[in-house]
């Protein structure tokens, strides 16, 4: 008959984390929450600050319309 060997797992290396998934999860959250952060700056600094030009149809023609003639110059 076989015997059957009892093997007891006990700690051998006492530095390693008892819940390493729950740190992962933890370091994966910070650093989504930080990549947010960071787009959210450069989207700040980017686009946000910049006024919209103005497309109103008034502007837009006088944007538009052919310069005045210079008047010529008087030379005595």
């Amino acid at each position: 008959m076989p015997s059957s060997a009892v093997y007891v797992s006990s700690p051998a290396n006492s530095s390693t984390p008892s819940r390493p998934l729950r740190r992962l999860t933890l370091e994966l959250f910070g650093l989504i929450a930080l990549k947010l952060e960071l787009l959210m700056l450069i989207w700040w600094v980017a686009f946000a600050p910049h006024a919209r030009p103005d497309v109103s149809p008034a502007m837009v023609a006088d944007r538009l319309a052919p310069a005045s003639p210079a008047l010529p110059e008087h030379r005595p």
